[in-house]
């Protein structure tokens, strides 16, 4: 089996990886499945306005908890200052 090692090895690694080198000792005859090659089926993503929407319907849902807890941070942010939440300085 080495001999089969090698002249693989030359010709389809060394041309890519100049510095790879194979430890004979430790070579063990087998195979990998790469599951993701075989198996994975790629799903697209969402428009952003299907996002979008998703993240807004979410809100209607909670009451207003997401605008409430930016409101909280940003009141606990400028604690010791004045903040127009028109201007938002």
């Amino acid at each position: 089996m080495k001999e089969r090692i090698s002249p693989y090895f030359l010709k389809e690694v060394k041309p890519h990886v100049p510095e790879a080198w194979i430890n004979l000792d430790a070579t063990k005859i087998g195979y990998e499945i790469s599951f993701n090659k075989y198996f994975y089926r790629h799903k697209p993503l969402r428009s952003i306005e299907e996002v979008s929407a998703d993240i807004l319907r979410l809100e209607a849902e909670s009451d207003g908890l997401i605008r409430e807890i930016l409101s909280f941070t940003l009141k606990c942010l400028f604690k010791n200052r004045t903040y127009d939440e028109q201007t938002g300085i």
